[in-house]
């Protein structure tokens, strides 16, 4: 098939910077990694699952190269882990339009743009999760896809990664990022506006950390400094908001995002959540009845494998990153992938290795770094005894680290869910 650069009219509006449409889309993976984390260890919460299959099945998409028969009855069969591609959806729905101005009853309201894209990598022995944020603008090749209604999509050799959708699916955007990274996508969902809302609504918030106030008059988020529990529409305000962090671009907003994840992932990891069955039922009932997924997870049973897999992760090992990127030199708003980092990250997550994140955070980015308290002690305590009290031969003890660690390019950003980050507001 011939490629083509065709554009369509959806996708002008996301050549504007300011257009609100990205905006809670990345919520849209949280309801997506909720939905999959929640369900997890509770025979009863399968059930749910089980019990929504129907709906699950009406709206599965058939990825190309991934059969559902084809699933393994044991991920652990899936040799080097297993990935998911999660996208958020800019789709209207009536119940929320209100809330989102032009972009849903404005000229801007047309087609439904992947504007959230994560790649998810969970590997083996031992188990380690990669999630890697990919910017909406960010110029690639899109290939040739086969939408939902069996129709074939040529290829277009440069157009930005969050026209797939309206392009091709739920299919083409796993297809996209599949291309592009050199990773088997063996499962994938997307996940609308409505499922952010009632997704942290059920979850009863996330804590989020802010460094300086934000006040951000294109989203309505208006936060002091401090921690705050933010749910349903605030949540997804904050997710949302770009200028209202670091210097105002999608990849601050990025940094941004990957805080809520992190948060999110250690509440439902340390069993505030998951030791609380109500609210996986909630959970399991509001996300998967939001969700298009992939034929691959059609069977309940194999999300509560995915579920029951992550879950033991320490929570350095859960390692959020944002693809690297430079400058389009077509176009200043735009970006195009720095291959030799991309590559590195790659070789790395191949291998199984712990990722070290070694970017500093500046005053452009979307969040800080908050390096932990010193506990404090007491004279008594911090001074040496007759049998502890060093001497000249004592050599530092230095802490343990795992054989297998690769300090990722300072142009990869990112952080653990083990690492405190707050935003960095730009309200100073």
């Amino acid at each position: 098939m011939t490629e083509n650069t065709r554009r369509r009219r959806t996708i002008a509006r996301h050549g504007q910077l300011h257009s609100p449409g990205p905006l809670s889309q990345l919520l849209k993976f949280i309801a997506i990694g909720l939905a999959v984390v929640l369900v997890s260890g509770v025979g009863v919460a399968a059930y749910v699952v089980y019990d929504l299959r129907s709906t699950q099945l009406a709206n599965s998409v058939e990825l190309e190269g991934q059969s559902a028969d084809a699933v393994p009855p044991d991920i652990s069969e899936y040799e080097g882990g297993f990935n998911f591609v999660l996208a958020g959806v800019d789709t209207c729905e009536e119940a929320y339009a209100g809330y989102f101005g032009d972009r849903c009853s404005g000229n801007d309201s047309e087609g439904n743009l992947n504007d959230v894209n994560l790649l998810v990598h969970v590997s083996d022995n031992p188990r380690r999760i990669t999630v890697v944020s990919f910017p909406r603008d960010l110029m690639i090749p899109i290939p040739e896809c086969t939408d939902d209604d069996g129709n074939v999509h040529s290829a277009m050799s440069k157009q930005p990664l969050n026209v797939a959708y309206s392009d091709g699916g739920l299919n083409c955007v796993a297809k996209t990022i599949s291309e592009l990274t050199g990773q088997e996508v063996q499962f994938a969902a997307s996940v609308t506006f409505g499922g952010v809302i009632e997704i942290t609504n059920a979850i009863g918030g996330v804590d989020v950390c802010l460094a300086n106030p934000i006040r951000d008059r294109y989203t309505g988020l208006d936060l002091t400094a401090g921690t705050h529990t933010v749910q349903g529409l605030e949540a997804l305000q904050f997710l949302r908001t770009r200028h209202g962090v670091g210097d105002g671009s999608d990849l601050g907003r990025i940094g941004n995002q990957q805080q809520y994840m992190s948060s999110l992932a250690r509440k439902l990891i340390s069993g505030e959540t998951l030791g609380n069955v109500g609210t996986m039922l909630k959970l399991a009932n509001v996300g998967l009845s939001n969700l298009e997924t992939s034929t691959t997870l059609n069977d309940p049973m194999t999300i509560v494998q995915i579920a029951l897999a992550v879950k033991e992760v320490p929570f350095e090992d859960i390692v959020f990153v944002q693809y690297p990127t430079g400058t389009d030199s077509q176009n200043a708003n735009k970006v195009v992938p720095n291959y030799t980092a991309a590559g590195e990250l790659f070789d790395a997550i191949e291998a199984n290795a712990q990722l070290q994140i070694t970017h500093q955070n500046t005053s452009n980015d979307g969040v800080i770094v908050q390096e932990p308290t010193p506990a404090e002690t007491t004279p008594e305590e911090t001074a040496p005894t007759e049998e502890t009290a060093p001497t000249e031969e004592a050599a530092p003890t230095e802490p343990a680290t795992p054989d297998n660690v690769v300090a990722l390019p300072d142009t990869i950003k990112g952080n653990s869910a083990a690492q405190q980050t707050c935003s960095n507001g730009n309200v100073r």
